[in-house]
């Protein structure tokens, strides 16, 4: 059946032999991205980031390598490893807290007094009036020195019990009661941490508590808490800080080793097949989601805490004062401030979990993850 439409030959004999169909390629002007300037600049950026990206992995490597030559290879669970997780989570924990402390002092506030503030922004706005941006970050130092300190402790001693504990059971016992074993351990580890964090909790929370603080900064706090009330005002809060964290800790352990193992179990191939860039990315996450948890679990002790430090009289019983707490508060009371600090908290977690995995890699280590299948036993032939 003939064509409808004029073939290329009546074309050129009509217009003359110049004549050419048009290309499906890109005209002239399509090809010009300068005539696309928004194109032009994603693109621009994306090269940027990739390049940039890059030379950051590169310069990590280099460093990484530079600091392995000096240290060694770190055999795990050796003394070398279990320091280099100590500094591991001084680093993690040290940092973010102090990162977050203007998150801190309005929850810490709120608690205390819920008539303080109408809303977070609402008093990060009136603190910044009445008492500038030092005023915003009240507290920060013992904030530093403790959660290092407690992190130190924390993740330390979590890779040792973990490690003990699972050597105390038995390849097969140790993966079958893996939650148990990482709750064991985190409970160990935190139980230890919370002596060396509770002075600088107790300091950080009447800095944060009072209206203006009533210390210049951590060594001013403790020598006017030791000379008025001796060392034993700053452990006053120590069984309400283990009944907070404790618990906090368990759930961010064993949520974290139980997500990072849901994860890995969900993607294709093994946790092996990822680079150090996307293994630390679940670690993100999952510390993200283990810290959402954390925080609901621990709240209402977080709660108890903040009040007590700051209530608490001299002499005054701990069965007594938390009586008195709670029947000013209520139940309604011990949930003050849990939105900011869900946020706070799982922020936290996923950041310090991040740069703890972080910091292992660039130490040659594995990443954080579920405990690994015992390996099976092979058939005897009889």
């Amino acid at each position: 059946m003939p064509s409808v439409y004029p073939g290329l030959d009546i074309l050129q004999n009509t217009f003359g032999s110049s004549y050419q169909p048009k290309s499906n390629g890109a005209t002239p002007l399509q090809a010009r991205t300068d005539l696309y300037p928004a194109y032009s600049i994603v693109d621009d950026a994306k090269s940027k980031a990739k390049k940039l990206s890059a030379e950051a992995a590169h310069e990590f490597d280099v460093a990484s390598q530079k600091a392995q030559a000096k240290t060694g290879h770190i055999e795990l669970y050796s003394s070398q490893y279990y320091a280099a997780c100590t500094f591991g989570g001084l680093m993690a924990c040290g940092v973010t807290h102090t990162a977050v402390t203007p998150l801190d002092l309005v929850k810490t506030r709120r608690q205390i007094d819920s008539k303080l503030y109408k809303g977070n922004f609402q008093a990060w706005g009136h603190i910044l009036r009445h008492e500038g941006v030092r005023g915003i970050f009240t507290g920060w130092s013992p904030t530093f020195f403790g959660y290092s300190a407690q992190g130190a402790f924390k993740y330390g001693w979590y890779e040792f019990f973990k490690k003990k504990y699972s050597d105390l059971a038995g390849p097969e016992n140790a993966h079958k009661y893996k939650t148990a074993l990482y709750l064991s351990a985190s409970a160990s580890a935190e139980f230890l941490a919370d002596i060396a964090l509770c002075p600088f909790e107790a300091i950080k929370v009447r800095m944060q508590g009072t209206i203006p603080s009533q210390y210049k900064g951590t060594f001013d706090g403790f020598s006017q808490i030791t000379a008025k009330e001796g060392w034993g005002g700053l452990y006053k809060g120590l069984y309400p800080l283990w009944g907070r964290q404790i618990p906090y800790t368990m759930m961010k352990f064993a949520s974290f080793e139980t997500i990072v193992e849901m994860i890995y179990d969900r993607l294709p191939g093994g946790k092996s097949d990822y680079g150090k860039a996307a293994q630390t990315g679940v670690s993100f996450v999952a510390g993200y989601a283990a810290g959402i948890l954390c925080a609901i679990v621990s709240h209402p002790a977080d709660v108890m805490v903040s009040k007590l430090n700051a209530y608490r009289k001299p002499g005054e019983g701990m069965g007594a004062v938390t009586s008195r707490i709670y029947k000013d508060i209520g139940f309604k009371g011990l949930w003050n401030g849990l939105p900011v600090r869900i946020v706070m908290i799982g922020t936290l977690t996923g950041l310090q979990w991040m740069i703890y995995d972080y910091f292992k890699v660039f130490m040659g280590l594995p990443t954080t993850g579920g405990a690994a299948p015992p390996a099976e036993k092979p058939a005897q032939h009889s």
